[in-house]
């Protein structure tokens, strides 16, 4: 890849992906630093834990013997961007990161329209116990590891970013519309998942109980997981409390493992599925890893849960109906006494346009709901959009269904035996801060 001599700037080094890649270079020895915008973003913090260099941008921050990792959200307009042009020392995040993987004896690509982060998590988590493993994942963590034999690491689609990407093994969590700005279709999506799975070099693995997953071709060998014995590797036996879920990991009518996770959800049993299918495919110990497989903490806003008194704040990313259906399924399996109340803010204008009757039917499972303003996107038009959250309050059956201004209403803090979850992709933390520090002032 590069000497031990050479340094790394990265331009926007507060994006996740960038701020995991920084950390792990960091970890494996090398000279980083980076910059970015004044606005602060949680994924500075680790950065900052490291002693990683955080500048504002000017051209003089690029070295001609820097190796510059670029953003995708900038451009030539960048100063710095424009700097390492003349120089030919940059490349961007995605090109830089499909060459920086061959570096590895075995990397592992999780892709997917739902569920990536929670599973490269939970991957990275179990790797790590049985081999040397560096990681990346999309909530902004990354760990480096000096002579590391596994690399698992997220694949995104969007823009079809990971074609990039050429890895040992690839797994598939499923395919949805997604990324309307980008995506015209589903086909159109799963059509870039066609193309990435042919990038694989040793198992293409692919939750099963989908067509469109089911269906992906590629010259490597396929592997389905799922729920169902027509699976190479699927659960039985399933077991769910309010502690947790247990079940056996079968193949072929054989008990492999009993796994126990601290989670509740379909969602979770496939993302540990997944897992547990890299490690019967690498020859691995499967039943000795088991016991990690309860120990994992989870990743940055996926269902991070808050006690206070007899309620429950959940932080989780979901920004997709099909996330916000899979939270409140998680919700109702472990909370099911409590009231749920979920505070959703919908990201970009163009997502909440063309998924507009599947945000509805998403949020109408909820017993309150309550919408903040869009978070739009600087590359949207949004006046040319007509789309609002006045508009899915309005087409909800539920007729406690609110709006939101800037800051909560009093009655929110009225809530007893309630589960409250906030949800989006955009900046909806400041509710729950509010929230959070309102009660425990």
């Amino acid at each position: 890849m590069t000497n031990k001599n050479n340094s790394f700037h990265f331009v926007g080094i507060k994006g996740s992906g960038m701020s995991a890649l920084a950390q792990i270079l960091h970890g494996m020895g090398y000279q980083v630093k980076g910059s970015d915008i004044e606005k602060e973003f949680f994924t500075q913090v680790p950065l900052e834990k490291k002693g990683i260099s955080i500048t504002s941008f000017n051209k003089d921050n690029i070295n001609k013997d820097d190796t510059v990792v670029i953003s995708r959200a900038f451009d030539e307009t960048n100063e710095e961007v424009a700097q390492a042009i003349e120089y030919k020392n940059g490349q961007y995040y995605f090109d830089f990161l499909g060459k920086f993987i061959e570096g590895f004896q075995t990397s592992v690509a999780i892709s997917g329209s739902h569920g990536k982060t929670s599973t490269t998590g939970l991957m990275s988590h179990i790797l790590k116990e049985i081999k040397p493993t560096s990681f990346l994942i999309g909530d902004g963590t990354g760990n480096g590891v000096p002579e590391s034999e596994y690399f698992a690491f997220e694949a995104c689609e969007y823009k079809n970013h990971f074609l990039a990407y050429h890895p040992d093994y690839a797994v598939v969590t499923n395919i949805d519309f997604d990324h309307p700005d980008f995506f015209k279709s589903k086909e159109d999506v799963v059509t870039s998942f066609q193309q990435f799975a042919q990038n694989v070099k040793k198992a293409l693995i692919v939750y099963g109980g989908q067509e469109e997953t089911r269906n992906l071709k590629t010259k490597a060998k396929v592997w389905t997981y799922g729920l169902t014995p027509d699976n190479d590797l699927y659960a039985a036996d399933v077991k769910v409390s309010t502690e947790g879920t247990k079940f056996n990991v079968m193949r072929n009518n054989e008990k492999l493992a009993s796994l126990v996770i601290p989670s509740v959800g379909e969602h979770h049993i496939l993302n540990a599925l997944a897992v547990a299918s890299v490690i019967v495919l690498e020859g691995e110990d499967l039943e000795g890893a088991a016991k990690h497989f309860g120990t994992s903490n989870g990743v940055k806003r996926r269902f991070n849960e808050t006690h206070v008194g007899n309620n429950v704040v959940i932080d989780d990313y979901a920004h997709h109906p099909t996330e916000i259906k899979a939270t409140l399924q998680s919700i109702r399996l472990k909370y099911p006494t409590k009231k749920a109340v979920v505070l959703f803010q919908p990201h970009t204008y163009t997502r909440t346009k063309a998924l507009f009757n599947e945000f509805v039917d998403s949020l109408e499972g909820f017993d309150e709901v309550y919408l903040a303003d869009i978070f739009g996107s600087a590359r949207e038009k949004k006046d040319s959009l007509d789309i609002s959250s006045q508009h899915i309050v309005e087409a909800l059956q539920n007729e406690n269904s609110h709006t939101l201004g800037s800051s909560l209403p009093n009655e929110y803090y009225e809530y007893k035996d309630s589960v409250l979850a906030f949800l989006g992709a955009g900046d909806v933390n400041k509710y729950k801060d509010e929230y959070l520090q309102k009660v425990n002032a």
